[in-house]
């Protein structure tokens, strides 16, 4: 059975964003309807919405029409499993923080039961004014209301500063957790520390040596847990492109495997729950030389040593309510070394992934896994993204 999504659009010029969101939303197989403000369709035309999500749009002029059936609102709101405004205009922020109910899409809130996610988008003065500032804080208090934050940058109006809508990316992932959680805030009190990405052990200034992890793992894991109420700090080495986003996670960044461990140990013993998902490098040069190598001193000048073991000092200082858990990226057989490793660093969970199958591992946006427990349980993850593979993660975890 398909998740159904109501997108419902404010007055704003950040409008035109939310054709990308319906867009691939309708693409997904989910059924997407939209409400449109009169307001918006200022910015927007409901034929546009309406072409990109499969479905007439929904405006005042539909709520204010007799029907054959049930009223419209009505039936809106209990049909939705997630509605998402955005943008959320001051005008509508301020109606939902007041309990207001004068148009369709503040009708439908107030006979709906499902999450509700919110993407605020206004100039900055508009956004810093103590009256949006206490309705926002008002509406963040109700655990049905979900948070995608403005952004800073340069907002229509030019000016420079917080306002920006979330992007479109952004508001997805969002969304996937929202429909896989259905809303529910079950690690709010706990802090999770994850690590992400890969590391580079440099031996000249412009050469080292690393691996293709792109963080995407981590981050997922991340984000998963803060949609989920965590409080997340994310320590990650360099991240490969700018679609990453860590907003919200409290991020660490570090270059090289010396780096990560001194931050992993500065933090670890804030931390319930720690994750390892960084692929950190095993060697490291020896020697680091300030001036580039010449390319036909390298074969004998480079010399290789082992890296301190960051997951076997984190066990040993590991107290009775902290879980530690870790990732054993292997080819060929992944379960065998996995259960290894759970055993010999004494984790609480491995997450077995077997990198050289297809759309899995490094650098792409799917993978698959299996999680072994240090009780011997496990849980077979069949290729998805890897924002539901952290979620199962975060399930996993959660019943030790």
């Amino acid at each position: 059975m398909s998740d159904h999504l109501l997108i419902a659009v404010t007055g704003g010029i950040a409008a035109y964003k939310v054709c990308e969101v319906v867009s691939t939303l309708a693409k997904g197989e989910r059924e997407v309807r939209v409400v449109m403000t009169h307001h918006s369709q200022q910015f927007i035309t409901p034929l546009t919405l309406a072409t990109l999500s499969r479905h007439p749009v929904y405006t005042d002029a539909d709520f204010w029409q007799p029907t054959h059936g049930r009223p419209l609102h009505i039936e809106l709101g209990e049909w939705a499993d997630l509605i998402v405004i955005a943008p959320l205009s001051a005008q509508t922020l301020a109606k939902l923080a007041h309990g207001f109910a004068d148009n369709l899409l503040t009708n439908t809130i107030l006979a709906s039961t499902c999450p509700v996610l919110l993407a605020p988008a206004m100039n900055t003065d508009m956004w810093e004014q103590t009256t949006v500032h206490r309705n926002w804080q008002q509406l963040m208090g109700d655990r049905r209301y979900h948070s995608a934050p403005p952004e800073a940058g340069r907002l229509a109006c030019d000016r420079v500063g917080m306002g920006r809508m979330a992007e479109p990316k952004d508001l997805l992932i969002h969304i996937e957790s929202l429909l896989y959680t259905r809303g529910k805030r079950d690690l709010m009190g706990k802090h999770l520390l994850v690590t992400a990405g890969s590391t580079r052990e440099h031996f000249d200034p412009v050469r080292f040596i690393s691996n293709p992890s792109t963080g995407k793992m981590g981050i997922s894991i991340g984000m998963a847990a803060f949609h989920r109420g965590a409080t997340v700090t994310l320590i990650h080495g360099p991240l490969h492109g700018h679609e990453l986003n860590v907003t919200g996670l409290n991020p660490i960044p570090v270059t090289n495997a010396k780096q990560m461990r001194q931050c992993v140990l500065d933090e670890f013993t804030q931390a319930h729950w720690t994750i390892m998902a960084a692929a950190v490098a095993d060697m490291k040069p020896i020697h680091y030389t300030s001036h580039k190598l010449p390319k036909a001193s390298l074969s004998n000048t480079i010399q290789l040593e082992l890296v301190p073991d960051i997951l076997t000092e984190l066990s040993v200082l590991k107290q009775p309510h902290q879980l530690l858990i870790g990732f054993a990226a292997q080819t060929g057989d992944s379960i065998t070394p996995a259960l290894e490793k759970l055993r010999c660093k004494h984790l609480d969970v491995i997450v077995a992934n077997a990198i050289d199958q297809p759309n899995c591992g490094f650098a792409s946006d799917t993978n698959e896994a299996v999680l072994i427990g240090s009780r011997g349980h496990r849980h077979s993850i069949p290729l998805n993204s890897k924002l539901h593979l952290a979620h199962q993660l975060l399930d996993f975890i959660g019943q030790i």
